[in-house]
């Protein structure tokens, strides 16, 4: 089974059984306001007969769910000017413990695994922290090997965490493990120092001013009890 990413409106999937499943979506800008769709599409094959149908694995039928989520969630909230500029990030309530991710028209879902009570339709918050540091130190070790011709093929970065045994909840300690096919001796102390240096990393050195508030211009406001008639 594999998942082939297209432009932010369609992925597909290849199932082990040889069917290819797109989901996509027709969103607002395409349809009336109100009327965006996902769409579910899959080919007629030579032993289709009566009926199109399509069997699943259990790893198969999470990402479809995952597909499908993400894609209901960008039709219920389409890009606007607000969701599309750089340093915004908005996060909106799916189902159970799945939220959406919209980031300039990209949707990622987190949710919770199945023993935490959730439906593992996405990693977790948690594992998504972790995954931006991996990640931003793989991005800086790339134009490390770049500027220096050396091939990226092969670059791998893995990284292993553990959670604090006490409260708060926190992760406690992050391991990660940067691999370079054919990195010449003499290179590996440099690289190191310029993956260490990834923005990630320098924002855990270096903690943000962080605010949490409440939202009022999208929080309903109660309505005010109407009066009861006093009895003569």
């Amino acid at each position: 089974m594999s998942v082939e990413k297209l432009p932010a409106e369609q992925s597909l999937i290849h199932t082990r059984c040889g069917r290819t499943i797109a989901v996509s979506r027709l969103a607002p800008g395409v349809l009336p306001v109100g009327m965006g769709r996902v769409v579910l599409d899959t080919a007629c094959q030579p032993y289709d007969h009566s009926e199109v149908w399509a069997s699943l694995t259990p790893r198969e039928a999470r990402d479809l769910a995952g597909l499908l989520l993400r894609q209901a969630a960008a039709v219920e909230q389409p890009q606007t000017d607000a969701l599309a500029r750089p340093g915004h990030i908005e996060v909106t309530h799916v189902r159970a413990d799945s939220h959406a991710i919209t980031v300039r028209g990209h949707v990622l879902t987190v949710d919770q695994p199945v023993p935490e009570g959730g439906a593992d339709t996405g990693p977790t918050p948690v594992e998504l922290f972790v995954a931006s540091l991996a990640a931003c130190v793989a991005h800086y070790a790339g134009r490390y090997l770049e500027r220096h011709d050396l091939t990226r093929d092969g670059l791998r970065v893995s990284a292993d965490y553990t959670m604090a045994p006490d409260r708060p909840a926190r992760i406690a300690s992050m391991n990660l493990r940067v691999a370079v096919a054919d990195l010449p001796p003499e290179r590996t102390t440099a690289l190191l120092a310029v993956a260490t240096h990834c923005t990630v990393h320098n924002t855990l050195e270096r903690p943000p001013e962080i605010t949490i508030a409440l939202d009022e211009s999208r929080t309903p406001t109660r309505a005010e009890p109407v009066p009861t008639p006093e009895k003569v």
